[in-house]
């Protein structure tokens, strides 16, 4: 019998949503056990009295490759304490779902399971069981992947976050009362400058949104302030588009995209998020990412690609993102998603915002016509 399970994936909010369906299926498969995410803080803090397939998160200790970057020195007694006490919570399976081996799996064979199973690149070390992780392959199939192989699998393959009334309240209390009917949601940022649409571009559809009667919200953590900024100094209708950097927790940000009726994002955790919460979204992407972030679903999605392959800057070819230690000849911060045109974008909005209205149409009328149905037949 499967009484606990370990699940290591203590990276960022994307690679968090990636995760949830496999996450779905271990609760679905094995409904008695206890899973035990190893995760960070921010996970601890947003899982909290939030219903999801996790019923405990343990915070991980500083180590190279999965809190801390590579090159980290950590503490060994720090490390031989936590191991011990892991130990000791007897995990019948351990699973490592947070990248390539190298460092996560020395890591998951030290918590002591019965079995350990994961993903392994060449140079990682051995579990018990192992899926080669090859990058350019959709994130969400490749932990559903990883999962079966202890026969865990779910029909709910798209991520879903459920939102709480502490999202919304939070929301409220940082924004005051806002209209879902009239919000717009622009996250503008990424870790990653290659993955960032200019500025102007998104000053222009903010614009563009404020002109159609919306007000905008830009969201975006400090160390895209300037970024922000920027956006915010060229907008026209400064009235109705709000420079948010820095003032959303992660709940209150959820609340948000939950309660707008778009985002758009460029590629990274905000968005995907957004998608888990069922919000409709124009996602701005570089043609590989699209590979390994693609929604699972494309009715309130539009997922627009930009195709260069060689920097704007130097020609070289960049043909990894997101993976620092392999990067290529090519080392500049600079927008691999520019030639996405702003009317491109515009014409996602339109498409989005017309689909919503036909669906609350349709609605409409199915309601009305139930009613008179009811009204007949009480006659």
């Amino acid at each position: 019998m499967i009484r606990k399970i370990a699940v290591l994936r203590a990276n960022a909010l994307g690679d968090f949503i990636f995760v949830l369906p496999a996450l779905q299926a271990l609760r679905e498969t094995f409904p008695e056990a206890e899973i035990v995410y190893l995760g960070r803080d921010w996970h601890k803090q947003f899982l909290k009295g939030r219903p999801s397939p996790v019923d405990r998160v343990i915070v991980v200790p500083p180590y190279q490759g999965i809190s801390e970057s590579e090159g980290f020195v950590p503490d060994p007694d720090v490390l031989d304490a936590f191991f011990a006490e892991m130990q000791k919570e007897e995990f019948d399976l351990a699973f490592q779902l947070h990248g390539g081996g190298r460092n996560s799996n020395p890591f998951v064979l030290r918590l002591g399971a019965k079995t350990t199973i994961g993903l392994k690149t060449p140079d990682a070390a051995d579990l018990d069981i192992s899926v080669p992780y090859v990058y350019y392959h959709s994130e969400i199939l490749r932990y559903l992947e990883v999962v079966a192989k202890v026969g865990a699998v779910t029909a709910a393959i798209e991520p879903s976050v459920t939102v709480t009334k502490t999202d919304l309240d939070e929301a409220k209390r940082i924004l005051g009362n806002f209209n879902r009917n009239e919000t717009i949601v622009i996250h503008p940022g990424a870790s990653d400058l290659r993955r960032r649409w200019p500025p102007e571009n998104f000053a222009a559809i903010a614009d563009f949104m404020a002109e159609t009667g919306f007000t905008v919200y830009l969201s975006g953590m400090p160390f895209e302030r300037d970024h922000l900024d920027a956006i915010e100094s060229s907008v026209q209708h400064r009235s109705k588009v709000h420079n948010l950097c820095g003032k959303l927790p992660l709940d209150a940000t959820t609340g948000l995209l939950s309660a707008s009726r778009l985002l758009i994002s460029n590629d990274t955790g905000p968005l995907h998020l957004a998608r888990a919460v069922k919000t409709p979204t124009v996602g701005i992407y570089w043609c590989g990412n699209i590979v390994t972030g693609l929604p699972v679903t494309a009715g309130i999605h539009r997922p627009l690609l930009s195709f260069a392959i060689n920097c704007p800057l130097c020609g070289l070819s960049s043909k990894h993102f997101g993976k620092a230690n392999d990067r290529g000849p090519c080392k500049h911060e600079t927008s691999f998603v520019a030639d996405v045109t702003v009317d491109e974008v515009k014409t996602a909005i339109e498409e989005l915002l017309e689909l919503q209205h036909l669906k609350s149409a349709e609605l409409n009328f199915t309601q009305s016509s139930k009613v008179t149905l009811e009204k007949e037949e009480a006659s």
